[in-house]
């Protein structure tokens, strides 16, 4: 006959090692970040401070508790430099939490130590260039498209007259 504590024992082990377990973000989500560098327009070259490089769109696997420095360049745009950070996250907190409320101390300490509960922040990194020669970017090109063919579309229907559609023309091409 077993004894009928030896059941609510068991429960309870099976409960707090499922909690350790969970709870532990260095388990759950890792010490590495995956983080994406984004440019308008793409093509862009990427030097992080920690020595790696890519070309736009471009991603690469970072330690959760490490900042970076990710240098844009391209030719004919204005250099960017964003420096990107961890920060505790959401999952990473619950993680911690976790640890904490099932007295896993020692997870609670490696997930603090290995940067489990970050997230890189920003990520992904977007970043519109802009033009050293103050010319408008590929974006600003399909907006004036569209101005031009309302000017085109008005002088057509006769809202407008032939020298307003030169002069509406005119403007538009020069702000590019």
């Amino acid at each position: 006959m077993e004894h009928p504590n030896c059941r609510i024992l068991i429960k309870i082990a099976a409960v707090l090692l499922l909690g350790l377990t969970s709870g532990c973000a260095t388990i759950t989500r890792g010490t590495n970040d995956t983080l994406v560098v984004e440019t308008d327009p793409p093509g862009a070259e990427v030097k992080l401070s920690n020595g790696m490089v890519g070309e736009t769109p471009a991603t690469f696997k970072l330690p959760r508790k490490e900042s970076v420095i990710v240098k844009l360049r391209k030719a004919d745009y204005e250099p960017v430099e964003v420096n990107v950070r961890p920060q505790i996250s959401g999952g990473g907190g619950a993680g911690m939490a976790g640890n904490l409320l099932f007295g896993g101390v020692v997870g609670a300490a490696v997930d603090a130590g290995s940067g489990a509960m970050n997230d890189l922040r920003p990520n992904p990194v977007s970043v519109r260039l802009r033009r050293l020669d103050g010319r408008h970017g590929a974006g600003d090109m399909d907006a004036a498209e569209a101005r031009l063919e309302r000017l085109k579309a008005m002088r057509r229907k006769g809202v407008i007259s032939e020298s307003e559609y030169r002069q509406g023309r005119a403007e538009v091409l020069g702000g590019i």
